[in-house]
């Protein structure tokens, strides 16, 4: 019996990723999951960019919105929610969709998460301290010299992801990276991946452009009413943490929408590396017909599985 299909879109972020998922979703009469690790969150709407209303209506989607800042909501429990979604899907479909900019997030739900030895909770404790008392910035610094793989794949604007990788290196002896998947989990469905790509000066372009759009349709104003929460680690995202700097009174609101389009940048260029490692992934210019792109899909679909 064959296995359903999983169309996975990945890229950089503001690509065109959401809308090219609508288009193949309609095409191939389906439904959409969302592995964008922030859009999960109903409190986040503007700077997290969520699917316009029309994208919404014009395909169900799935895992957007649907928890609050405020619950604790890990990888873990996204791939848990993933298959099970998926599977109920699969029982009324023969293909679905997949789409978002978190590698993480995808490769847990396509490959199944790494399995990791368990190390002396006070190494956390240590490096949070560390954290609170020296910075962010130190912690990346030891963390390129333990595992310079792991420095260049991860969120290190994420300091829970760098405690992470830094607690398996100091705890294990050996780096993060070692303990990453190399082998693919044996899922009840298989995978086509699509990435979207373009020159890196127009990424940058995209990116700029739509930063300035995220400000005109009010990103200061939701930022606002999410300040009270600014501790939870939902909103340790960009766009929101530079925004709160400013409501601090630290930096003006000029600087901090230029600091969120520069680190919107430095996010795009760590999710190419992420998704580039990938050698199943099979890119396309992010000007490409969907139609042509939905052929390519469709010979992959008739082809034996490996």
């Amino acid at each position: 019996m064959n296995k359903p299909i999983l169309i996975s879109i990945v890229g950089p972020t503001g690509i065109g990723k959401t809308s090219l998922s609508v288009k193949l979703a309609n095409h191939f009469n389906t439904e959409i999951l969302s592995a964008d690790s922030r859009q999960f969150y109903k409190e986040m709407s503007i700077g997290t960019a969520v699917p316009t209303e029309s994208e919404l209506a014009s395909a169900k989607h799935h895992l957007i919105q649907d928890i609050s800042i405020k619950q604790n909501f890990s990888v873990g429990d996204f791939e848990k929610k993933a298959l099970k979604t998926l599977k109920n899907l699969f029982s009324k479909k023969d293909i679905a969709v997949l789409v978002g900019g978190s590698g993480l997030y995808v490769d847990a739900l396509v490959k199944g998460l790494d399995e990791f030895p368990n190390v002396d909770p006070q190494i956390r404790e240590s490096l949070n301290t560390k954290l609170n008392d020296e910075g962010l910035e130190i912690l990346q610094d030891q963390l390129k010299v333990l595992d310079p793989v792991a420095y260049s794949t991860i969120s290190i604007d994420n300091p829970h992801r760098v405690i992470r990788a830094l607690e398996i290196c100091l705890g294990t002896g050996n780096p993060y990276s070692s303990y990453l998947k190399k082998d693919k989990e044996q899922r009840f469905f298989r995978t086509i991946s699509i990435g979207l790509i373009a020159e890196r000066e127009i990424i940058y372009d995209r990116i700029n452009q739509r930063v300035d759009i995220m400000i005109n349709d009010g990103l200061v104003q939701e930022a606002k009413t999410l300040y009270p929460f600014r501790t939870f680690n939902a909103l340790n995202t960009v766009g929101y943490k530079e925004l709160f700097r400013f409501f601090d009174g630290e930096i003006s609101l000029d600087f901090a929408i230029s600091e969120i389009k520069k680190n919107t940048r430095r996010f795009a260029k760590r999710q190419l590396t992420w998704f580039r490692k990938d050698k199943g992934i099979h890119w396309f210019d992010y000007k490409t017909d969907y139609l042509e792109i939905a052929r390519f899909i469709e010979n992959e679909i008739k082809k034996p599985a490996e």
